[in-house]
């Protein structure tokens, strides 16, 4: 059976989705499932492209051991030794270096000849040898290359040090059909390909980024590129959740096998969807949560009789499980933390402490505590930095009736110690405290989207709050959860505006170890 190699880049084309804004925090945590998912390699960032992104690679790489970290960068020098500075201390460190090769790419984005594209890919490939042990160059817009041109390029950077040649769907366009063909005619007539691997790396533009990666791996690729719940750009990338259950349940199909955890699936899932707040459509496959539900009463019939009838996936196989009580309100704190080392979460002594806290200030006012809510309350707490100053929640109160002006009465502390407090209306409960928050803090704040969804399910379900905004012209994001949807609201709101503190403080600690 042959192996295939699993490159998760979540963490960098995935976080390219519009809207999507990920803290260094909530990046170390992904990349910490990801590692315990089982991928092969993962693509921490962009170095070069922010002083933020720079830190979170350099943290992934100092912090993730059994996972080979790698940060992206343009063919030019500069790029090369920022992603250098930033992966050196990885444990298997290697550079993903990119040009585009397709003649509309050439002719009109880089204005180079195809001679001096092939010169500047040598060159920074040769450049990059000096300290990257893997090299992973990429033709940019491959599939809509010339192949015979795509056998000079690769010939030539496999001589250079190339270890890996990625050749991308980078607009999705292609086919599996066309797809295939094309790693082919690259295994057939690059001479030296043997001493590299071929990698694919799909976009969704068509639909067809899961169906092109199999197509790929049918046809010799020997990794494979993608993100969680298939985020990314435009319509995002090829899903390797769905990759790596097509892979299991059509192993007649496809004898390949790969690192991954399949049970970590679901839970790799909802991390990714809760820190980006790009929610799963219900009847996504693997993991949306329709994907294991039976309404027809025929489907529902034949399920009851044998699931194999309608039911090809296996829940346990992903890792979705009952939500049946947990822990309760007399649980200790033992048992507390037992239960969170199970659900992978390794929390500081100061975070366990306010974890637990939390858990039993809602197991007063909830019957039943399931993994859901706990998942909510550690996925906050494990990404909220204790030592950056912020506006902090005192207290509010918002009066309503269906005959009367929605008023909201809000008390803040400011991240200078100060408690400050008003009253503001609106034409609706939500809006006025809106508005009473944003009349309390003095950076300029425009909220563009505001999402409401339950965790969980029945009356005392934990809602969550994910809001959009801009502060000071730069769009952030925010999520709060709370047994009442106008505190979640409030605390969503604060999560956001306190993200700007939070990169602030990043961005000077980072002019420092520059």
């Amino acid at each position: 059976m042959v192996h295939v190699n699993i490159f998760d880049t979540t963490l960098r084309d995935g976080e390219q989705s519009p809207g999507v804004n990920l803290n260094q925090l909530e990046k170390l945590e992904i990349a910490r499932q990801l590692e315990r998912f089982g991928v092969d390699i993962m693509e921490a960032g962009f170095p070069a492209s922010s002083q933020g992104d720079f830190e979170a690679v350099r943290a992934i790489a100092r912090n993730i051991k059994n996972v080979s970290v790698t940060g992206l960068a343009r063919a030019t020098k500069s790029d090369i030794d920022i992603a250098w500075d930033a992966l050196k201390d990885a444990a298997e460190p290697r550079l993903h270096v990119f040009l585009a090769t397709s003649p509309i790419h050439m002719q009109y984005k880089l204005m180079k000849t195809p001679e001096e594209v092939t010169q500047i890919a040598v060159d920074m490939v040769s450049y990059a040898k000096r300290n990257f042990p893997h090299i992973e160059w990429s033709a940019e817009d491959a599939s809509r290359s010339d192949l015979d041109f795509l056998v000079q390029i690769i010939t030539k950077v496999i001589d250079a040090g190339a270890t890996v040649i990625n050749l991308p769907d980078t607009v999705g366009y292609t086919t599996p059909e066309e797809y295939g063909r094309m790693f082919r005619y690259i295994r057939e007539n690059v001479p030296n390909i043997h001493k590299a691997a071929l990698s694919c790396h799909c976009h969704d533009d068509l639909g067809m980024a899961v169906a092109n990666s199999l197509a790929a791996i049918e046809n010799g690729v020997t990794q494979v590129e993608g993100t969680i719940n298939g985020i990314g750009e435009r319509a995002g990338n090829a899903s390797l959740e769905e990759i790596a259950v097509a892979l299991n349940i059509r192993k007649d199909k496809y004898p390949y096998s790969t690192n991954l955890v399949l049970k970590e699936i679901k839970r790799t899932s909802d991390l990714v969807s809760r820190f980006t707040g790009m929610l799963v459509p219900p009847n996504k496959a693997v993991v949306g949560k329709n994907a294991f539900a039976h309404e027809s009463g025929i489907h529902q019939d034949g399920v009851l009789k044998n699931t194999l009838t309608y039911e090809i996936i296996t829940p346990e196989l992903v890792g979705v499980k009952s939500n049946d009580l947990v822990l309760g309100k007399h649980s200790g704190r033992h048992a507390f933390k037992d239960k969170i080392e199970q659900m992978g979460f390794e929390l500081s002594e100061d975070k366990l402490v306010e974890a637990f806290t939390a858990f039993k200030q809602l197991t007063d006012r909830k019957k039943e505590v399931t993994d859901e809510d706990l998942f909510a309350i550690l996925t906050d707490i494990q990404t909220t930095a204790v030592d950056i100053k912020k506006y902090e929640l005192v207290a509010f109160q918002v009066h309503y009736g269906s005959a009367n002006l929605p008023t909201a009465t809000v008390a803040l502390t400011t991240p200078e110690g100060i408690r400050v407090e008003t009253a503001r209306t609106g034409s609706g409960s939500v809006e006025a405290l809106m508005n009473t928050l944003e009349a309390l803090i003095k950076e300029e704040i425009h909220l563009t989207d505001f999402r409401l969804s339950s965790i969980g399910q029945g009356r005392d379900a934990l809602a969550e709050v994910h809001v959009k905004m801009t502060v000071n012209g730069t769009p952030v994001t925010g999520r709060g959860s709370a047994q009442d949807v106008l505190e979640a609201s409030a605390k969503s709101f604060l999560n956001a505006v306190n993200r700007v503190f939070f990169n602030q403080n990043t961005a000077v600690k980072e002019t420092a170890t520059l």
